[in-house]
């Protein structure tokens, strides 16, 4: 492969999604909420607007949740008032999954506008008649899409990680996150949901008309990332560093189907047909 020709794509690309706003709002606003919002809401909420503590901790879902978390979960709340269990228990436990939705999101939009962005833009066929390869193009948009997802998600994380420490401190104490479950969420499962992510939304791409048409049918792929939020938030699993690891190497290896098939039926052919 002509890793010169990939670059050009790759570039390309993340022009062509930067000056499309609907394209990269949702991948600013959402990181936003998870990252910024809502964790100021936990640590700085019962100070600003004047409610008790109590009431982060008082729903009975998050009484469930707790009752049943393992003992080496239960045991990073010993000796913690309301406050600070419930920073603990929402920001560093029942969030977690949440942040596993940005590499998803990312990869889904921005490889949802690759093929199908340049058929609107009428500039597919002067793509399709350059030397690159199939294999190279694919390549190339995959990893525009790729790219940006897992940049995000790890400035978000560190945003995240800043909040928590610096913002919450006073509340805290000290500087707590992150747990150790977070380094094989961020640097194990996150890729391999963002690569889920970016192949399918390709491969959709490729074989779709319009934006909208590509990013409804991609959107489905939050949807386990949304079970696995609603697991977590309901105490039917509790993720652990053994829990993280095997849900990411389940993720790698249908990634690795996904990517065979994908490089197996995708051609020049059927997107000049599709023109």
């Amino acid at each position: 492969m002509n890793w010169r020709i990939i670059r050009a794509i790759v570039r390309k690309d993340l022009l062509e999604v930067r000056q499309n706003g609907m394209a990269w709002k949702p991948m600013v606003i959402l990181p936003l909420i998870f990252v910024v919002v809502l964790p100021l809401i936990v640590i700085l909420g019962p100070k600003l607007f004047n409610f008790p503590a109590d009431a982060l901790t008082s729903d009975p879902d998050l009484q469930g949740f707790l009752n049943n978390m393992p003992p080496a979960m239960k045991a990073q709340l010993d000796g913690l008032d309301s406050h600070q269990m419930a920073i603990v228990m929402l920001l560093g436990f029942m969030f977690a999954p949440m942040l596993l939705i940005i590499p998803v999101m990312v990869a889904s939009v921005v490889g949802t506008e690759s093929f199908v962005g340049e058929k609107e833009r009428r500039t597919i066929e002067p793509l399709l008649y350059t030397p690159a390869t199939e294999r190279e193009l694919f390549v190339g948009k995959m990893l525009a899409a790729l790219l940006p997802a897992l940049g995000l998600t790890w400035l978000s994380f560190l945003a995240y990680t800043f909040i928590l420490n610096v913002v919450g401190a006073p509340v805290m104490g000290r500087f707590w996150f992150p747990s150790l479950v977070w380094l094989p969420m961020m640097l194990w499962v996150a890729p391999a949901i963002a690569f889920m992510g970016m192949t399918a939304a390709v491969l959709v791409s490729a074989r779709t008309n319009t934006f909208m048409e590509a990013y409804q049918t991609t959107g489905m792929l939050v949807l386990p990332v949304i079970l696995l939020v609603i697991g977590q938030a309901t105490g039917v699993i509790y993720l652990n560093v053994t829990g993280a690891l095997v849900i990411g190497l389940v993720l790698w290896l249908v990634d690795a189907e996904l990517l065979w098939f994908a490089l197996r039926i995708f051609s020049r052919a059927r997107l000049m047909a599709r023109v």
